[in-house]
């Protein structure tokens, strides 16, 4: 039963998730991103302690992927802010 209710939740927050960011302006985008970055940073270290909590096999095979899945978005946040950041930085010969 808490399987379905997890599921459940989880098909919920996708389906939240997808909504919110359809609905937000490309100007928003870059702001977002930065903060984005902080929760996957807190994803990352939830992750490492699901995959070294060593309950299951199972449980430390999806924390391994959580971890690989989370160290993707955060780097991947985190080059895109630095492209985006430097866009609007000065130019040289200004």
């Amino acid at each position: 039963m808490a399987f379905i209710e997890n599921l459940t939740l989880f098909i919920l927050a996708g389906f939240l998730g997808y909504e919110l960011i359809t609905k937000i302006p490309a100007t928003l985008h870059t702001p977002l991103i930065s903060s984005t970055n902080a929760i996957s940073g807190i994803t990352l270290i939830g992750s490492v302690l699901v995959a070294g909590s060593g309950q299951s096999t199972l449980t430390t095979v999806l924390g391994f992927l959580a971890v690989v899945l989370a160290t993707v978005n955060v780097v991947g946040g985190y080059l895109v802010s630095h492209k985006m950041l430097r866009n609007f930085g000065r130019r040289r010969g200004d």
